[in-house]
């Protein structure tokens, strides 16, 4: 027979493993766990499964969980026996430790500033790693957007997000980054927000006109790696490619591998690009050691070109010459 208990918080709170780090989604820390359920609380001893159903959540020191169901398992804790007068062998009130946190239906995962969503989400304590998968997959921090088709994870002690399937990040000025996989690594605090008299103005922006907010400014994120089917829009261009990294504090971005810079009716190609998200340019290189390319500079209108050798408007794509240099 599988009791019903009225409250769970008790419970979790001696189950749970210690802290070794706080983090912005950690489940795997200590601390008082209160878990609530409009249908129930279901601890099933011999399987050593504790079960939540109806609008459950799981709130612990500021990280908390909504599904429609959690599923709590625990394992006996290394080192400690059964309390006397306990019943049912090791169990979370007798020394237990719960392992792994699942929840399914309309999952919501979030702290103050951070918020994962998903159709289900599986939190493995041993390795601090968050698996989401179903629709709509999520990860949202004050400035970042990143979303996935097939799953999206979250290392939570390595500071990490993986998405796979259709992966994107969206920046806080709009800058978009797609590709089949996405690695995101945080920054532990958000660099500080440049007030609006210390920012520097658009460029080709008209005088008096309100200064643009820089790039990575309030970012969690440190860098982003993708790979396969590379593409980051920008306001005037897109560059796409097999693989790239990009940092949001530098508002950098490196695209490698059969690279190519549309702008317009334009489009330059090599095997690499730095893309400076800051200014708007982007720079065409050939292999390392050799001369620039091309190089694509932002204008106005319909009329983006490079500065020198404006190629004739074109649906072809404006190949570099062999030798390095400006496109013509």
């Amino acid at each position: 027979m599988s009791p019903r208990l009225p409250a769970l918080a008790a419970l979790l709170a001696l189950a749970l493993p210690i802290p070794t780090q706080a983090q912005p989604l950690d489940l795997s820390g200590g601390g008082p766990v209160e878990v609530t359920a409009t249908d129930g609380i279901e601890w099933r001893q011999n399987e050593q499964v504790v079960v939540a159903r109806g609008n459950a959540k799981a709130v612990r020191e500021g990280v908390t969980v909504d599904a429609a169901r959690l599923i709590a398992r625990y394992r006996p804790r290394a080192g400690n026996r059964p309390a006397e007068g306990a019943g049912g062998g090791d169990s979370p009130l007798s020394g237990g430790e719960i392992w792994r946190l699942e929840a399914e239906g309309n999952v919501r995962i979030s702290s103050a500033t951070d918020t994962a969503k998903g159709d289900r989400a599986v939190y493995d304590m041993d390795q601090a790693v968050m698996v989401l998968t179903g629709r709509d997959l999520s990860l949202t921090t004050p400035n970042d957007t990143i979303t996935a088709r097939d799953s999206l994870e979250y290392w939570s002690a390595r500071r990490m997000a993986v998405a796979r399937g259709a992966a994107k990040v969206v920046t806080g000025d709009n800058r978009q980054i797609t590709a089949d996989t996405l690695v995101g690594y945080f920054l532990e605090q958000a660099p500080a927000v440049q007030p609006a008299a210390a920012r520097p103005p658009a460029p080709g922006a008209p005088a008096g006109s309100a200064p643009r907010r820089v790039p990575g400014e309030g970012s969690k994120l440190d860098r982003v790696e993708v790979f396969g089917n590379v593409e980051i829009r920008t306001e005037a261009e897109v560059v796409r490619g097999d693989r790239a990294v990009y940092s949001p504090v530098s508002g950098m971005a490196r695209v490698l591998g059969n690279v190519r810079i549309t702008r317009g009716q334009n489009q330059l190609q090599g095997q690499e690009a730095i893309v400076n998200l800051r200014t708007g340019v982007s720079r065409l290189v050939s292999a390392p050691g050799g001369r620039v390319q091309g190089l694509v500079l932002p204008s106005s209108g319909g009329e983006n070109a490079p500065a020198a050798g404006r190629p004739a408007p074109n649906p072809a794509p404006a190949q570099a010459p062999a030798g390095g240099g400006r496109a013509r």
